[in-house]
């Protein structure tokens, strides 16, 4: 076998990851103010999210509309660890992201036993819930104030600057993708594949549903309090609203409007999300408006979403 031969597979097997990659590394290097980098790094840590709760949502068909929850805990665990306990940022990072796992393993077995809005209502509850308490536990979150986020450190350099953080959320969506694609392709992908066509047959198969299940809605508690964590490292400052239920919706609408269970759909999801309101802004008053008509247009006519809408579309051509 000819060392083309060998490539070949390998570079399909991560095309995504790989062009991801390619795509990021070029913006990097194209002239724009901090602002330009602030919002691309912005997009970076909202589509690691989005590919996370795609794990959910794409493979094992659960709705989820609390997840800005586990956004809060990682968001939270960065400035809760240095502040109140001395922890380093990377340390707290490291609890926030374990309890993050830890909490979604316990409140979904339960949850998970429920359908349809049952199951949507009550990861609705978890995000309330949380909510209230990061807004009335004065001592330890700072209250609806909020509390600020130390610096991280790689060593003995600080991390700080637009440009900076956009490189590093870029790396850490780009290790987000590969390991999701990597996910698809392993038993437990298929699994939730199989799980996502139907229960019942998946069921019958041999398919442990509740088990599989619980992993992945710890495996995108994990993608997003990883986000949460960036995202309040880079502001340097958090408040409750990263655990409001309108940050929730926000993540359900990336990965529908970019199309369930597709990984690039989330990015693009969450791209479109944060970049057309500010292409949008000459329309002042209306912006919202003009946003809103979009998004219902694009489920109108790209029901499947965008990336597989375009993927039938050239089929067919």
């Amino acid at each position: 076998m000819s060392v083309s031969d060998r490539i070949h597979p390998l570079v399909r097997r991560h095309a995504t990851a790989l062009g991801l990659g390619a795509v990021l590394c070029l913006l990097s290097f194209m002239p724009g103010t901090d602002f330009h980098f602030r919002l691309l790094a912005m997009v970076c840590v909202f589509a690691l999210a989005a590919v996370g709760l795609n794990v959910l949502m794409g493979h094992a068909g659960v709705v989820s509309l609390g997840h800005a929850g586990f956004f809060a805990i990682g968001a939270y665990s960065v400035a809760i660890g240095p502040a109140r306990l001395g922890l380093s940022s990377w340390s707290s990072l490291a609890i926030g992201v374990a309890l993050a796992a830890a909490i979604a393993f316990v409140i979904g077995r339960p949850i998970l036993r429920l359908k349809g809005h049952y199951l949507a209502a009550a990861t609705l509850g978890f995000g309330i819930l949380l909510f209230m308490v990061l807004t009335n536990e004065v001592a330890w979150t700072g209250g609806p104030d909020g509390m600020p986020v130390k610096r991280l450190q790689i060593g003995d350099l600080r991390v700080a600057g637009p440009k900076v953080w956009y490189v590093t959320a870029a790396v850490l969506l780009v290790v987000g993708v590969w390991l999701a694609a990597n996910l698809e392709r392993s038993p437990t992908g298929r699994a939730l594949q199989a799980i996502h066509g139907s229960e019942v047959a998946a069921s019958v198969n041999g398919v442990d549903v509740a088990r599989y299940k619980l992993v992945a809605f710890v495996v995108s508690a994990v993608y997003t309090a990883i986000a949460g964590a960036m995202l309040a490292l880079m502001d340097g400052h958090v408040t409750p609203n990263v655990s409001n239920f309108l940050l929730s919706l926000q993540l359900v609408t990336m990965v529908v409007l970019g199309g369930i269970g597709s990984i690039l759909g989330a990015i693009i999801g969450a791209a479109m999300l944060l970049l057309l309101p500010q292409f949008l802004t000459v329309l002042h008053d209306y912006e919202h408006a003009f946003l809103g008509l979009i998004l219902i247009l694009c489920m109108i006519f790209l029901r499947a979403g965008i990336v597989p809408t375009l993927a039938v579309l050239r089929r067919r051509s």
